[in-house]
């Protein structure tokens, strides 16, 4: 598997002194641990690394790919989405606020009308709003949000080992789950049917892991 950099700084530093906390590990590339925990977790899957209770993480000698990962990339995204949290395009800044606690997420999809992705919305963009002399009231949520194409997607039909990939190396918390088509105008468009999340991995990961 092809890591990022910091996976890749990670995997040097428990090499060369093991075993090594995560807190450990934070301190040396002066993170925290919060921001290491979905790299940990992957090169964990991933069998890269060997974490052991109150001890530590062992580099794995042992290169072949875990058992978890080899089945992480066997199971489809499509079974394990979530129903997606999506609001119109159209709402107020402050009515997607209100859809954000409601749904208790930290981030909203944003369709049109057919439920076409338009653009995603995080709770740093609408922070980035609130702090400016912005109308939340009247503002619509398509002026702040992150706009095609520079969304990232998953496909029903992806493996779940590379959509937490994306997670991880996108550092996003979810991932719309999309099925492409042509549209009347004969461009590209992709449906929204659900979402992936942070949330979704480590649930899968428990319940891989206690099966193992």
């Amino acid at each position: 598997m092809q890591l990022s950099e910091r996976q890749e700084k990670i995997v040097e530093l428990v090499k060369k002194t093991s075993p090594m906390t995560g807190e450990q590990i934070a301190s040396q590339l002066r993170t925290n641990r919060a921001t290491l925990r979905p790299d940990l977790t992957i090169l964990t899957m991933a069998g890269v690394l060997e974490a052991r209770p109150r001890v530590g993480y062992f580099y794995n000698e042992d290169t072949g790919p875990s058992p978890i990962a080899l089945r992480m990339q066997q199971l489809r995204v499509g079974d394990f989405k979530s129903i997606a949290a999506s609001v119109k395009e159209s709402i107020s800044i402050y009515d997607a606020v209100v859809s954000m606690f409601t749904n208790n997420v930290g981030s909203l999809i944003v369709i049109n009308d057919r439920h076409e992705l338009k653009g995603m919305v995080s709770r740093k963009d609408i922070l980035k709003a609130s702090l400016g002399h912005t109308d939340l009231h009247q503002v619509p949520i398509s002026v702040i949000m992150t706009r095609m194409p520079n969304i990232i997607m998953a496909t029903a039909d992806e493996s779940v080992l590379e959509a937490a990939k994306k997670l991880v190396h996108h550092q996003v918390d979810s991932l719309p789950v999309v099925e492409n088509y042509i549209n009347e105008n004969g461009q590209e468009s992709y449906e929204v049917i659900g979402r992936f999340t942070k949330t979704n991995v480590t649930n899968l990961f428990v319940e891989l892991g206690m099966k193992c």
